[in-house]
């Protein structure tokens, strides 16, 4: 058939819905209408271009469109590339906790019987945790450019050229500044940067000592840059906030595991005025931007109108508080990744030989290899583990682990593929071998 009897032969809507009607046992037929009208200008369009519609089956179509509807998009996957902070699969896995279904005392105080601030939940655990004040906004971008609409506008803000750095997903330094209304003031070099370009650079209208920490980065070979202390007593010098953004916002130092990330209560120590850091990286919680630091400067980051438009939801208040809490009370097995980080390369080899033994025989190897933290926290830097190398086809296997349910995420190296229980939780083991062994077969 041509196109134009291809075109007749099409049903119209209402004789395909019709055609239907044993579905509105479960859907509305408002949009089982609607789905066939989808599905017949889809066919209409692939006529108009020539293509065959032979074959075609309008109702079946219809309803697998139907079927898709019911199914969540946003879904559990099983992380077995051994990247903790994974940025494409949420980053850091949430503490456990029971989201309040029903009312909360989210702006009311239950002690003095009227309106009260959301921001107390998680505010006083930030203040014992850290030391300082703070406040919460969605995430790191909102608490930088918050800090910076307020605290600069209109004025000038002075920060290396090494330290303009993109994060991820096109968020650059020197953009979010311009959004806020401050003016960008290079000093430096890439590379080399001294306390003196700072001093120089300092006219009236500086409103704002910037560091940046390179969190996904790093710079090595002929680099130079001024110490902490140094651009401190400059600001307390010449009566100019120094704000520093932390980025990766480690607040459990991770030195003896061999990660060396700055800690927030360190930089707060030294005296900065301010930092900014997110919540879903090191922190170990929910997606969220954390502001501390001198109490004039929070108050007026607070009364900011922008502070509302960028404030949490009560889901993620919940989260972030069962995570600051966790961590004011040491509690680290408790917080998903710095459990991770913490597990001995051992252990992962005792889980990884748990799940091997589950597979058919042959079907792989233990072999040695490295975790790294990811999600633009400790660059260059990596976690001894041990992996499970499946044999076959790499590709092939890779596809049918992540389009099973529940989708198990790998990763190849050297056409092998790998699979690193430092990222898969305890009680998905058996779950990850179900998947293997269907992978398999």
């Amino acid at each position: 058939m041509n196109a134009d009897e291809q075109l007749r032969a099409l049903p119209s809507v209402d004789e395909l819905a019709r055609r239907l009607e044993r579905l509105q046992i479960r859907f509305p037929r408002r949009l089982i209408v609607e789905e066939a009208r989808r599905a017949i200008e889809r066919a209409r369009a692939r006529a108009r271009r020539g293509e065959s519609l032979s074959g075609l089956d309008l109702e079946r179509e219809v309803e697998e469109s139907l079927e898709a509807l019911t199914r969540p998009s946003l879904r559990r996957v099983i992380n077995a590339t051994g990247v903790i902070l994974h940025t494409n699969l949420g980053r850091a896995p949430l503490v456990s906790f029971q989201p309040i279904a029903t009312y909360s005392n989210l702006e009311y105080d239950l002690a003095a019987g009227r309106r009260g601030k959301r921001d107390v939940h998680a505010g006083a655990l930030l203040e014992r945790l850290l030391g300082k004040p703070a406040i919460a906004v969605n995430n790191n971008a909102a608490a930088v450019y918050l800090a910076l609409r307020e605290l600069a506008a209109g004025g000038e803000v002075i920060v290396s050229r090494g330290e303009l750095i993109e994060i991820g997903d096109g968020f650059r330094i020197p953009e979010i500044m311009a959004q806020s209304g401050a003016i960008l003031r290079e000093v430096g070099t890439t590379n080399r940067t001294r306390i003196e370009d700072y001093r120089d650079a300092i006219t009236e209208r500086t409103r704002l000592l910037l560091r940046v920490h390179p969190s996904n980065f790093r710079i090595v070979g002929f680099t130079e840059r001024p110490e902490l202390a140094q651009l401190v007593a400059l600001g307390r010098e010449r009566g100019i906030p120094v704000y520093e953004d932390l980025g990766s916002g480690c607040v459990v130092d991770l030195k003896p595991l061999g990660l060396d990330e700055p800690l927030v209560q360190d930089s707060l120590r030294a005296g900065v005025s301010l930092v900014s850091f997110s919540g879903d990286k090191l922190l170990g919680g929910p997606q969220a931007g954390i502001l501390a630091g001198e109490p004039d400067l929070i108050a007026r980051l607070r009364r900011n109108p922008m502070y509302r438009a960028l404030r949490l939801d009560k889901l993620i208040l919940q989260a972030l508080e069962t995570t600051l809490r966790h961590l004011v009370l040491e509690q680290w097995d408790q917080v998903p990744v710095l459990r991770m980080i913490h597990e001995p390369a051992e252990r992962v080899r005792e889980r990884a030989l748990r799940v091997l033994e589950k597979l058919p025989a042959g079907a792989g190897e233990l072999v040695a290899g490295q975790s790294v933290v990811g999600g633009g926290s400790a660059p260059g830097q990596s976690l001894a583990t041990w992996l499970i190398a499946l044999h076959g086809d790499a590709v092939a296997l890779e596809r049918r682990l992540r389009q099973g349910d529940p989708p198990v995420i790998a990763r190849i190296e050297e056409e092998r593929l790998l699979l690193d229980l430092r990222t898969v939780q305890a009680e998905e083991e058996e779950e990850l071998a179900q998947a293997v062994r269907r992978a398999l077969g």
